[in-house]
């Protein structure tokens, strides 16, 4: 997950180079179809991102180490996968709300450099995932395309800060880091052409920016956030072009080893609160439906500054499930929050109830909103969740 995107499963990443193999063959770079291609079941997360075994002779998340910026903005081609993750909730000159989701995603094949002298080798493989929620249209857009990272198909620059996959680009200005960056991506007449300006700094998740995600040894991922930036631009949608702006967020996280086989899932949580604070969460749920302590949070208050929460200081109650049209997943829809320490209650619940995706990869994440009380005072909240797991 952002948090931890790491997810016990029963194949590997050997199975994600099998499937992945044709469509690269066929039409690398080619965005897919919001349905997976006849024949082809899509893959849970946990398929494509676990696999103990084969996890030997990547590099590890063993503990605290300092973030090298902007170096760390770039690509870490050692360690098995990481994303770099953008989401947002904005709103139209006649208040329609969208949500949008933007993730690329680097895989490694192998653990060490290859050594063939051709244009075309490559370790890396490259995923992005693309979706815009129309709230008001009750229609949720996605779209997935894979690309090898090599021939300048696809890659991760630092400074300034780029990634892309062919011409789906996330890109910053040199210096400026994630402070600023601009988000350009379209396919099959829904695009987003967005301007993103930090208004938080920073903040390194976990211990200092180390994640740890299970018992074994190097069992973590490195992880920090943009807990909230500007958002502003435009949307097109099959309908027109719409002129918005808004709030977003940005996780960059990297690692290589999986859950424990008992974690089965994830349930991840970021909510801008109207009064300038911020709370991310993330629950990692046993096979036994029971939450693992290593379940955690963090508070960021109007400042900047990030208080650690344990996953005993905060109430995650499901208030409501919804099921996939097909009936093969049922996912938690309706929550209600509470932070007791800083008198936090709220109502969140989906913008729109179907934001599954269901191409390569099946999984939940979209655009909520909230109601509630912060410290006896009405506060409001934007968001994002991603929920994991429930279609294995």
């Amino acid at each position: 997950m952002r948090t931890s995107r790491y997810l016990r499963g029963r194949g590997s990443l050997r199975a994600l180079v099998l499937i992945s193999a044709g469509w690269l063959l066929a039409a690398c770079g080619q965005e897919r179809a919001p349905e997976a291609r006849q024949g082809q079941e899509p893959m849970s997360v946990a398929e494509a991102l676990s696999g103990e075994p084969e996890a030997e002779g990547y590099a590890r998340a063993r503990g605290p180490q300092p973030f090298d910026f902007p170096r760390d903005h770039g690509a870490h081609p050692d360690y098995r996968h990481e994303w770099w993750y953008v989401t947002g909730n904005l709103e139209g000159d006649d208040g329609r709300h969208f949500g949008f989701q933007v993730t690329f995603f680097r895989f490694a094949l192998a653990p060490e450099p290859l050594q063939r002298p051709s244009a075309w080798a490559t370790r890396q493989l490259w995923m992005a995932h693309f979706t815009v929620t129309d709230t008001a249209g009750e229609a949720f857009h996605h779209f997935e395309r894979f690309a090898r990272g090599a021939l300048g198909l696809a890659g991760a620059e630092a400074d300034p800060t780029r990634v892309w996959l062919e011409d789906w680009v996330l890109a910053g200005d040199p210096g400026a880091g994630l402070d600023r960056l601009h988000a350009e991506l379209e396919a099959e007449g829904v695009g987003i052409d967005l301007e993103l300006s930090a208004v938080k700094p920073i903040v390194r998740q976990g211990d200092r920016g180390y994640s740890r995600k299970g018992e074994a040894p190097g069992n973590a991922s490195y992880y920090y956030s943009v807990p909230r930036l500007t958002a502003e631009g435009q949307i097109t949608l099959p309908d027109g072009e719409h002129a918005v702006e808004g709030t977003a967020w940005i996780d960059r996280e990297w690692g290589t080893s999986a859950l424990g086989e008992d974690q089965a899932g994830w349930d991840w949580f970021s909510v801008q609160l109207d009064d300038g604070r911020e709370l991310m969460l993330y629950h990692l749920r046993q096979a036994d439906g029971g939450t693992d302590p290593r379940s955690e949070g963090a508070w960021i208050d109007a400042s900047g500054e990030k208080r650690r929460l344990s996953s005993d200081e905060i109430e995650l109650e499901v208030l409501e499930r919804w099921t996939s049209p097909d009936g093969e997943a049922t996912y938690p829809a309706r929550w209600r929050l509470r932070y007791p320490a800083e008198g936090l209650e709220l109502e969140l619940a989906p913008t729109l109830a179907d934001q599954e995706l269901r191409g390569g990869f099946r999984y939940w994440e979209g655009a909520i909103r909230g109601e509630g009380s912060a410290g006896g005072s009405p506060v409001s909240a934007v968001g994002y969740a991603e929920l994991t797991g429930y279609a294995d």
